[in-house]
Protein backbone atom coordinates (compact mmCIF):
# COMPACT_ATOMS: atom_id res chain seq x y z
CA UNK A 1 0.00 0.00 0.00
CA UNK A 2 2.72 2.19 0.68
CA UNK A 3 3.84 1.72 -2.72
CA UNK A 4 0.74 2.52 -4.14
CA UNK A 5 0.71 5.76 -2.19
CA UNK A 6 4.41 6.78 -3.10
CA UNK A 7 3.03 6.38 -6.99
CA UNK A 8 0.07 7.84 -5.95
CA UNK A 9 1.97 10.89 -4.96
CA UNK A 10 4.10 10.68 -7.97
CA UNK A 11 1.67 10.92 -11.01
CA UNK A 12 -0.39 13.45 -9.09
CA UNK A 13 2.89 15.59 -9.09
CA UNK A 14 3.37 15.25 -12.42
CA UNK A 15 -0.29 16.10 -13.83
CA UNK A 16 -0.60 18.88 -11.47
CA UNK A 17 2.51 20.43 -13.01
CA UNK A 18 1.34 20.20 -16.43
CA UNK A 19 -2.08 22.00 -15.43
CA UNK A 20 -2.61 25.25 -17.07
CA UNK A 21 -5.90 26.45 -16.03
CA UNK A 22 -8.26 26.89 -12.84
CA UNK A 23 -10.96 24.57 -14.11
CA UNK A 24 -8.33 21.75 -14.89
CA UNK A 25 -7.09 22.29 -11.56
CA UNK A 26 -10.08 21.69 -9.87
CA UNK A 27 -10.32 18.24 -11.93
CA UNK A 28 -7.42 17.54 -10.40
CA UNK A 29 -8.22 18.16 -7.12
CA UNK A 30 -11.61 15.70 -7.59
CA UNK A 31 -9.68 13.53 -9.30
CA UNK A 32 -6.66 13.04 -6.57
CA UNK A 33 -8.91 14.04 -3.22
CA UNK A 34 -12.09 13.93 -3.49
CA UNK A 35 -14.50 11.76 -1.40
CA UNK A 36 -14.58 9.56 -4.55
CA UNK A 37 -10.95 10.07 -5.41
CA UNK A 38 -7.62 7.71 -5.36
CA UNK A 39 -6.32 8.29 -2.16
CA UNK A 40 -9.53 7.52 -0.72
CA UNK A 41 -10.11 4.52 -2.72
CA UNK A 42 -5.97 3.60 -1.56
CA UNK A 43 -7.45 4.34 2.38
CA UNK A 44 -10.34 1.68 2.04
CA UNK A 45 -7.59 -0.99 2.07
CA UNK A 46 -6.48 0.17 5.81
CA UNK A 47 -8.99 -2.26 7.16
CA UNK A 48 -6.35 -5.24 6.17
CA UNK A 49 -3.68 -3.49 7.25
CA UNK A 50 -2.14 -5.16 11.04
CA UNK A 51 -1.56 -2.98 14.43
CA UNK A 52 1.41 -2.30 13.55
CA UNK A 53 1.38 -1.11 9.78
CA UNK A 54 -1.56 0.70 9.84
CA UNK A 55 0.05 4.00 11.83
CA UNK A 56 2.73 3.94 9.17
CA UNK A 57 0.54 3.75 6.38
CA UNK A 58 -1.28 6.71 7.85
CA UNK A 59 1.17 8.85 8.00
CA UNK A 60 2.41 8.18 4.67
CA UNK A 61 -1.30 9.05 3.49
CA UNK A 62 -1.11 12.18 5.14
CA UNK A 63 2.18 12.94 4.09
CA UNK A 64 0.72 12.81 0.41
CA UNK A 65 -2.47 14.36 1.25
CA UNK A 66 -0.23 17.25 2.38
CA UNK A 67 1.97 16.98 -0.98
CA UNK A 68 -0.99 17.46 -3.33
CA UNK A 69 -2.83 20.09 -1.34
CA UNK A 70 0.47 22.25 -0.93
CA UNK A 71 1.14 22.15 -4.71
CA UNK A 72 -2.96 22.94 -5.47
CA UNK A 73 -2.68 25.54 -3.01
CA UNK A 74 0.30 26.88 -5.13
CA UNK A 75 -1.18 26.67 -8.53
CA UNK A 76 -4.29 28.09 -7.38
CA UNK A 77 -2.24 31.09 -6.04
CA UNK A 78 -0.46 31.73 -9.40
CA UNK A 79 -3.53 31.34 -11.28
CA UNK A 80 -5.07 33.67 -9.03
CA UNK A 81 -2.18 36.13 -9.69
CA UNK A 82 -2.04 35.45 -13.22
CA UNK A 83 -5.97 36.63 -13.63
CA UNK A 84 -5.44 39.37 -11.64
CA UNK A 85 -2.28 40.82 -13.77
CA UNK A 86 -4.28 40.31 -17.02
CA UNK A 87 -7.20 42.07 -15.43
CA UNK A 88 -4.99 45.08 -14.35
CA UNK A 89 -3.33 45.17 -17.47
CA UNK A 90 -6.92 45.48 -19.17
CA UNK A 91 -8.04 47.75 -16.96
CA UNK A 92 -4.41 50.28 -17.70
CA UNK A 93 -5.00 53.79 -16.73
CA UNK A 94 -2.60 56.08 -19.13
CA UNK A 95 -1.83 58.58 -16.66
CA UNK A 96 -0.22 60.89 -19.81
CA UNK A 97 -3.18 61.08 -21.43
CA UNK A 98 -5.22 64.68 -21.05
CA UNK A 99 -8.03 64.78 -18.20
CA UNK A 100 -11.53 64.05 -19.42
CA UNK A 101 -13.51 67.63 -19.52
CA UNK A 102 -16.54 67.24 -16.88
CA UNK A 103 -19.39 69.80 -18.26
CA UNK A 104 -20.30 72.08 -15.67
CA UNK A 105 -24.32 73.13 -15.68
CA UNK A 106 -26.07 76.80 -15.22
CA UNK A 107 -29.05 77.93 -14.11
CA UNK A 108 -31.64 77.98 -16.96
CA UNK A 109 -32.38 81.56 -17.91
CA UNK A 110 -35.53 82.12 -16.99
CA UNK A 111 -34.75 80.48 -13.79
CA UNK A 112 -32.50 82.92 -13.63
CA UNK A 113 -34.45 85.81 -14.61
CA UNK A 114 -37.35 84.85 -11.68
CA UNK A 115 -34.18 84.67 -8.96
CA UNK A 116 -33.50 88.01 -10.19
CA UNK A 117 -36.83 89.39 -9.98
CA UNK A 118 -37.49 87.87 -6.73
CA UNK A 119 -33.98 89.11 -5.58
CA UNK A 120 -35.26 92.59 -6.40
CA UNK A 121 -38.66 92.36 -4.60
CA UNK A 122 -37.50 90.50 -1.40
CA UNK A 123 -35.11 93.52 -1.18
CA UNK A 124 -37.97 95.72 -1.03
CA UNK A 125 -39.86 93.66 2.05
CA UNK A 126 -41.76 91.26 -0.36
CA UNK A 127 -42.21 87.73 0.39
CA UNK A 128 -43.19 84.57 -1.91
CA UNK A 129 -46.48 82.54 -1.97
CA UNK A 130 -47.24 79.90 -4.11
CA UNK A 131 -50.36 78.41 -4.77
CA UNK A 132 -52.11 75.08 -7.22
CA UNK A 133 -51.41 75.09 -10.74
CA UNK A 134 -54.83 73.25 -11.23
CA UNK A 135 -57.19 75.69 -9.99
CA UNK A 136 -60.83 76.18 -9.13
CA UNK A 137 -63.48 78.36 -11.57
CA UNK A 138 -63.52 80.73 -8.63
CA UNK A 139 -60.36 81.39 -7.64
CA UNK A 140 -59.27 81.37 -11.23
CA UNK A 141 -62.25 83.74 -12.14
CA UNK A 142 -64.90 84.72 -9.87
CA UNK A 143 -62.74 85.78 -7.04
CA UNK A 144 -61.06 88.16 -9.41
CA UNK A 145 -64.35 89.54 -10.44
CA UNK A 146 -64.72 87.54 -13.30
CA UNK A 147 -68.15 86.18 -13.03
CA UNK A 148 -69.58 83.16 -15.28
CA UNK A 149 -70.45 84.41 -18.72
CA UNK A 150 -68.13 87.57 -18.25
CA UNK A 151 -66.59 88.61 -21.58
CA UNK A 152 -63.14 89.25 -20.15
CA UNK A 153 -63.01 85.31 -20.05
CA UNK A 154 -62.96 84.78 -23.70
CA UNK A 155 -58.82 86.21 -23.77
CA UNK A 156 -58.03 83.66 -21.16
CA UNK A 157 -60.27 80.49 -21.46
CA UNK A 158 -58.03 77.68 -21.25
CA UNK A 159 -57.61 73.97 -20.86
CA UNK A 160 -60.87 72.66 -18.22
CA UNK A 161 -60.07 69.48 -16.44
CA UNK A 162 -63.54 69.43 -15.17
CA UNK A 163 -66.31 71.31 -15.12
CA UNK A 164 -64.92 73.30 -12.26
CA UNK A 165 -60.93 72.34 -12.41
CA UNK A 166 -58.76 74.32 -15.28
CA UNK A 167 -55.10 74.45 -15.26
CA UNK A 168 -54.58 77.90 -13.95
CA UNK A 169 -54.78 80.82 -16.36
CA UNK A 170 -52.75 83.14 -14.35
CA UNK A 171 -50.84 83.26 -10.86
CA UNK A 172 -53.83 86.18 -10.04
CA UNK A 173 -55.63 83.35 -7.82
CA UNK A 174 -52.33 82.71 -5.71
CA UNK A 175 -53.46 86.88 -4.66
CA UNK A 176 -57.04 85.91 -3.79
CA UNK A 177 -55.89 82.72 -1.17
CA UNK A 178 -53.09 85.16 0.38
CA UNK A 179 -55.58 87.44 1.15
CA UNK A 180 -58.07 85.41 2.62
CA UNK A 181 -55.52 83.49 4.85
CA UNK A 182 -54.85 86.89 5.98
CA UNK A 183 -58.09 87.08 7.25
CA UNK A 184 -58.28 91.20 6.60
CA UNK A 185 -55.08 91.55 8.60
CA UNK A 186 -52.07 93.70 6.78
CA UNK A 187 -50.08 94.93 5.70
CA UNK A 188 -49.80 92.02 2.08
CA UNK A 189 -46.54 92.25 0.26
CA UNK A 190 -46.15 89.53 -1.55
CA UNK A 191 -44.80 88.16 -5.02
CA UNK A 192 -46.12 85.03 -6.87
CA UNK A 193 -44.25 83.10 -9.00
CA UNK A 194 -45.11 80.26 -11.17
CA UNK A 195 -46.42 78.54 -14.78
CA UNK A 196 -49.78 79.15 -16.61
CA UNK A 197 -51.55 77.96 -19.10
CA UNK A 198 -53.73 79.48 -21.94
CA UNK A 199 -55.25 78.17 -24.81
CA UNK A 200 -52.51 80.04 -27.75
CA UNK A 201 -50.55 78.84 -30.69
CA UNK A 202 -46.94 78.59 -30.18
CA UNK A 203 -44.98 80.82 -32.48
CA UNK A 204 -42.30 83.28 -31.66
CA UNK A 205 -44.29 85.28 -29.04
CA UNK A 206 -46.95 83.04 -27.59
CA UNK A 207 -46.90 79.62 -26.32
CA UNK A 208 -49.85 77.50 -24.58
CA UNK A 209 -47.55 77.15 -21.39
CA UNK A 210 -45.50 80.21 -20.26
CA UNK A 211 -44.07 81.96 -16.34
CA UNK A 212 -45.51 84.90 -14.49
CA UNK A 213 -44.67 86.64 -11.39
CA UNK A 214 -47.23 89.02 -10.21
CA UNK A 215 -46.96 91.09 -7.27
CA UNK A 216 -50.03 92.58 -4.14
CA UNK A 217 -49.89 95.24 -1.78
CA UNK A 218 -52.92 95.73 0.59
CA UNK A 219 -52.97 98.22 3.12
CA UNK A 220 -54.23 101.75 4.20
CA UNK A 221 -53.92 104.81 2.12
CA UNK A 222 -51.90 102.51 -0.89
CA UNK A 223 -52.04 105.36 -3.60
CA UNK A 224 -51.26 104.81 -7.18
CA UNK A 225 -48.03 106.56 -6.54
CA UNK A 226 -47.00 103.85 -4.52
CA UNK A 227 -47.42 101.73 -7.80
CA UNK A 228 -45.63 103.72 -9.80
CA UNK A 229 -42.47 104.45 -7.34
CA UNK A 230 -42.56 100.28 -6.87
CA UNK A 231 -42.64 99.44 -10.64
CA UNK A 232 -39.33 102.21 -11.43
CA UNK A 233 -37.72 101.46 -8.74
CA UNK A 234 -38.05 97.34 -10.02
CA UNK A 235 -37.26 98.32 -13.58
CA UNK A 236 -34.18 100.21 -12.78
CA UNK A 237 -32.55 97.58 -10.70
CA UNK A 238 -33.37 94.84 -13.66
CA UNK A 239 -32.61 96.96 -16.28
CA UNK A 240 -30.38 99.47 -15.04
CA UNK A 241 -30.48 102.35 -13.47
CA UNK A 242 -31.63 105.12 -16.23
CA UNK A 243 -34.55 103.21 -16.79
CA UNK A 244 -37.75 105.29 -16.98
CA UNK A 245 -41.21 103.62 -17.42
CA UNK A 246 -44.45 104.69 -18.75
CA UNK A 247 -48.18 104.12 -17.30
CA UNK A 248 -50.59 103.95 -20.44
CA UNK A 249 -54.67 103.60 -19.12
CA UNK A 250 -56.13 100.27 -19.80
CA UNK A 251 -58.44 97.34 -18.93
CA UNK A 252 -58.17 94.91 -16.18
CA UNK A 253 -61.18 92.75 -14.45
CA UNK A 254 -59.57 92.66 -11.10
CA UNK A 255 -58.18 96.23 -10.81
CA UNK A 256 -59.31 99.72 -11.69
CA UNK A 257 -57.91 102.14 -12.71
CA UNK A 258 -55.50 99.73 -14.87
CA UNK A 259 -52.21 100.47 -16.77
CA UNK A 260 -49.81 99.02 -19.14
CA UNK A 261 -46.03 99.88 -18.15
CA UNK A 262 -43.83 100.60 -20.64
CA UNK A 263 -39.98 100.53 -20.24
CA UNK A 264 -37.28 102.75 -22.14
CA UNK A 265 -35.75 100.36 -24.88
CA UNK A 266 -32.96 98.42 -23.44
CA UNK A 267 -31.35 98.01 -26.98
CA UNK A 268 -31.51 102.01 -28.05
CA UNK A 269 -32.50 103.83 -24.17
CA UNK A 270 -35.24 105.26 -25.79
CA UNK A 271 -34.04 106.44 -29.32
CA UNK A 272 -35.86 104.33 -31.72
CA UNK A 273 -34.69 100.89 -33.02
CA UNK A 274 -36.06 97.94 -34.77
CA UNK A 275 -36.79 96.35 -31.32
CA UNK A 276 -39.11 98.85 -30.21
CA UNK A 277 -40.17 99.94 -34.07
CA UNK A 278 -38.85 103.40 -33.64
CA UNK A 279 -40.98 104.41 -30.71
CA UNK A 280 -38.60 103.86 -27.64
CA UNK A 281 -40.77 102.04 -25.65
CA UNK A 282 -40.98 98.36 -24.51
CA UNK A 283 -44.19 96.82 -22.94
CA UNK A 284 -43.22 94.72 -19.82
CA UNK A 285 -46.87 94.37 -17.84
CA UNK A 286 -49.88 95.19 -16.47
CA UNK A 287 -51.01 96.60 -13.13
CA UNK A 288 -53.34 98.55 -11.67
CA UNK A 289 -55.18 99.62 -8.34
CA UNK A 290 -56.63 96.53 -6.58
CA UNK A 291 -60.68 96.54 -7.85
CA UNK A 292 -62.73 96.97 -4.63
CA UNK A 293 -64.68 93.95 -5.43
CA UNK A 294 -61.26 91.80 -5.29
CA UNK A 295 -60.86 93.04 -1.90
CA UNK A 296 -64.48 92.89 -0.84
CA UNK A 297 -64.45 89.31 -1.96
CA UNK A 298 -61.42 88.53 0.03
CA UNK A 299 -62.49 90.19 3.57
CA UNK A 300 -61.39 93.60 3.28
CA UNK A 301 -63.05 96.65 4.07
CA UNK A 302 -62.35 98.20 0.23
CA UNK A 303 -63.73 101.95 2.10
CA UNK A 304 -60.76 101.13 4.69
CA UNK A 305 -58.27 99.41 2.89
CA UNK A 306 -56.64 99.71 -0.66
CA UNK A 307 -53.68 97.67 -3.00
CA UNK A 308 -52.20 97.69 -5.94
CA UNK A 309 -50.81 94.68 -7.83
CA UNK A 310 -48.90 94.03 -10.93
CA UNK A 311 -48.24 90.62 -13.13
CA UNK A 312 -45.29 89.87 -15.66
CA UNK A 313 -44.33 87.55 -17.98
CA UNK A 314 -40.73 85.85 -17.34
CA UNK A 315 -40.57 84.95 -20.76
CA UNK A 316 -41.14 88.39 -21.99
CA UNK A 317 -38.68 89.90 -19.30
CA UNK A 318 -36.00 87.43 -20.49
CA UNK A 319 -36.48 88.15 -24.24
CA UNK A 320 -35.82 91.47 -23.21
CA UNK A 321 -32.98 91.08 -20.74
CA UNK A 322 -30.92 88.93 -23.08
CA UNK A 323 -32.23 89.75 -26.55
CA UNK A 324 -33.97 86.46 -27.63
CA UNK A 325 -36.14 86.55 -30.64
CA UNK A 326 -38.15 83.71 -30.28
CA UNK A 327 -39.97 82.50 -26.73
CA UNK A 328 -39.50 78.53 -28.21
CA UNK A 329 -35.71 78.97 -27.72
CA UNK A 330 -35.94 78.57 -24.11
CA UNK A 331 -38.19 75.21 -24.17
CA UNK A 332 -36.54 73.68 -27.33
CA UNK A 333 -33.25 72.14 -25.06
CA UNK A 334 -30.98 72.99 -27.35
CA UNK A 335 -27.11 73.28 -25.50
CA UNK A 336 -26.37 75.41 -28.21
CA UNK A 337 -28.89 78.45 -27.21
CA UNK A 338 -28.71 77.53 -23.32
CA UNK A 339 -25.04 76.76 -23.05
CA UNK A 340 -24.89 81.05 -24.05
CA UNK A 341 -26.41 81.74 -20.59
CA UNK A 342 -23.79 79.81 -18.75
CA UNK A 343 -22.38 82.45 -17.37
CA UNK A 344 -24.90 85.68 -17.11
Amino acid sequence: MKERLEALKHEAVEQLGKVADAIKLNDLRVKYLGKKGALTEILRGMGSLSAEERPVIGQVANDVRGAIEALIEQKQTEFQRLETEKRLAAEKVDVTLPGRKLEQGAIHPLNQVIQDIEDIFIGMGYRIEEGPEVETDYYNFEALNLPKNHPARDMQDSFYLTEDLLMRTHTSPVQVRTMEAMKGEVPIKVICPGRVYRRDDDDATHSFQFHQIEGLVVGKKIRMSDLKGTLLEFTRKLFGPNTQIRLRPSFFPFTEPSVEVDVTCVKCSGNGCRVCKQSGWLEILGSGMVHPRVLEMSGFDPEEYSGFAFGMGIERIAMLKYGVDDIRHFYSNDMRFLGQFARV
